[in-house]
């Protein structure tokens, strides 16, 4: 029953943070189209260097472009849900979390939910596509493909609401955030192999790159049930330490003494 009302609160947050995007439509679709834009300029990149070189480090054009779709999808699905998870350190640091605190509802999906991000749509858009132009729409193949987009997107979320979380006991950690989601990032867009066995063990702890790309290239590639669960399974866990982490935090938290809720 909980789940149901939190995803019914998820839809309801969704349709007016869209209708709230598409009040200036003009803005909301150049954004969107200009994203996309961007985020080509290195399909033409990795094109052209594996047209010169051939395969990198065993990856081929269609895996790069697997995991860059992957990446690009699961970021953008984060950031359209839960388009707050870069805005909690500064909810801590203003005491802003008291309009959250005056309601029924959990504070940290509160606070994930109540805000879109605009230009996530470029991404996730930008992914889907690349998916079907270089992978196919065989349906198999797609289910799995967004089902990963969604753990990918739990995973961006809960690492970066983690950091951001780190202000209830060291002060504003927005450039720490910042910091962490490029390196994450970084991580997710270049073959597994080009880096050393010595690091890879981060990609599957401390920064959680190797579920969010790498495992579920090789699940698409030779299907693994086991490996398909222990990604889910990480994907909860992942989700589960950051609200454990938020609400520990939560207990040193200083109110703003703003007068104000919202409805």
């Amino acid at each position: 029953m909980a789940v149901k009302q939190y995803l019914r609160l998820l839809g309801t947050y969704f349709k007016f943070n869209l209708a709230s995007c598409m009040e200036y439509r003009f803005s909301f679709f150049s954004q969107v189209i200009g994203m996309v834009l961007n985020n080509a300029g290195f399909l033409v990149f990795w094109a052209l260097l594996i047209n010169k070189t051939g395969p990198l480090a065993g990856y081929d054009l269609k895996d790069v472009m697997f995991i860059w779709g992957l990446a690009s999808a699961g970021f953008g699905l984060g950031h359209i849900l839960f388009g707050n998870c870069r805005g909690i350190s500064r909810f801590i640091i203003n005491g802003d979390l008291d309009s959250f605190l005056l309601q029924p509802k959990n504070v940290y999906l509160n606070v994930l939910f109540s805000r879109m991000e605009l230009s996530a749509w470029g991404d996730f858009i930008y992914g889907i596509l690349l998916y079907l132009i270089f992978i196919g729409p065989a349906l198999p193949g797609l289910l799995l493909f967004l089902g990963f987009v969604v753990t990918g997107a739990l995973f961006y979320v809960s690492f970066i609401s983690m950091l951001e979380s780190l202000a209830f006991f060291t002060g504003s950690t927005e450039g720490l955030s910042r910091i962490g989601l490029e390196l994450m990032l970084s991580f997710c867009i270049y073959p597994e192999s080009i880096f050393p066995p010595s690091m890879r063990w981060v990609f599957y702890s401390l920064l959680p790159s190797g579920f969010i790309v790498f495992v579920p290239l090789s699940i698409i590639k030779n299907f693994n049930l086991w490996l398909l669960i222990l990604v889910f399974g990480a994907a909860l866990i992942y989700c589960g330490l950051a609200y454990l982490f938020f609400k520990w935090g939560l207990k040193r938290y200083e109110s703003g003494n703003l007068m104000t809720t919202k409805l």
